[in-house]
């Protein structure tokens, strides 16, 4: 019983530490986010989108569902999107694109900060996660062109629910998502703690080990990227900052464990999420997930001919 309480207290006091990490970044970022909405950016980034959205099988109005998807989270776009359904008949194949590029490229402002905060620069993650959306939107576009995929119209099956656009109510709405992640963060931490104490973190690692291996990171990055690829960078990234900081994780698995989080991450929410809206599970998955495996080799290449110094220009440990 009391080595229960003594994994309790611990578990706390690092949920809460996390989250203070989290909040320091997320409630700035999300205030500087609400006005940038508020005054029209938002719209201004998609019209801007617009004409590039043809390169990928889209057509010019889906610049602003990414331009919002990006600029505030993945069911902002979303909303954009149910809308433009009714005067736009979408096909499974643009859907999946389209869907694709958003999970690849979907509340930059927040999750480019996290990302940052764990060390990664901010110009590589933004080239990173903005240019490999694009990337991959255009290869699955040639690809379902090429053999003629996934041409069938595509079957809507979310509709947003009815919403409070008040400020009173955006920030009502921000309080229960701080509360939901410390919740998340507190049992994550807590299952983590109790699963190291009873060494099958460690069985769990050498399982991982060969995969992670391959990728270039040690069994250290396992736990925390696999939370990251089921449940979010926020939660992933917010246990690899504390980590970070307490000397577990080596500035090549941090760097390597956050590239890989901001390409694919939270596989199983968001991927289902996407599903609903008509995109194909072929693309949205495993494609983005063969996608990234690919600009991961491509990227431990990259390092291989780097020294230490220019290493720096794409990550700087945080102290």
């Amino acid at each position: 019983m009391n080595q229960f309480f003594s994994i309790l207290k611990d578990t706390f006091k690092d949920a809460v530490y996390t989250t203070f990490i989290l909040l320091k970044i997320m409630i700035p970022i999300s205030i500087m986010v609400k006005l940038l909405d508020e005054v029209g950016v938002v719209d201004t980034i998609g019209s801007a989108l617009a004409p590039l959205m043809s390169i990928v099988g889209l057509p010019g109005k889906t610049g602003l569902i990414w331009a919002t998807a990006m600029i505030t989270n993945i069911y902002g776009g979303l909303v954009v999107f149910v809308s433009t359904v009714s005067t736009y008949p979408f096909s499974v194949a643009q859907v999946t694109v389209l869907a694709t590029m958003i999970l690849i490229a979907h509340s930059l402002p927040i999750e480019v900060s996290i990302a940052r905060r764990t060390g990664v620069r901010i110009w590589f993650i933004l080239f990173l996660r903005i240019g490999s959306a694009f990337l991959a939107g255009m290869i699955l576009s040639w690809f379902f062109s090429f053999l003629g995929l996934f041409q069938q119209p595509a079957e809507i099956l979310w509709k947003p629910g009815a919403q409070d656009i008040s400020f009173s109510g955006w920030v009502l709405n921000q309080l229960q998502n701080y509360f939901l992640i410390f919740l998340i963060i507190f049992s994550l931490l807590g299952l983590m703690n109790l699963l190291r104490r009873l060494r099958v973190l460690d069985w769990i690692n050498r399982r991982l080990e060969p995969g992670l291996e391959y990728l270039g990171m040690s069994k250290e990055a396992a736990p925390v990227t696999m939370i990251g690829l089921t449940l979010g960078i926020s939660y992933g990234g917010g246990i690899i900052i504390k980590d970070i900081l307490s000397r577990r994780l080596s500035d090549k698995d941090a760097f390597l464990s956050v590239t890989l989080l901001s390409l694919s991450h939270s596989l199983i929410e968001d991927t289902l999420l996407m599903v609903t809206i008509g995109a194909s599970l072929f693309g949205i998955l495993f494609g983005r997930l063969v996608f990234t495996f690919g600009i991961m080799l491509c990227l431990l290449r990259l390092l291989s001919h780097l020294s230490i110094k220019q290493f720096q220009w794409l990550y700087q440990r945080p102290y």
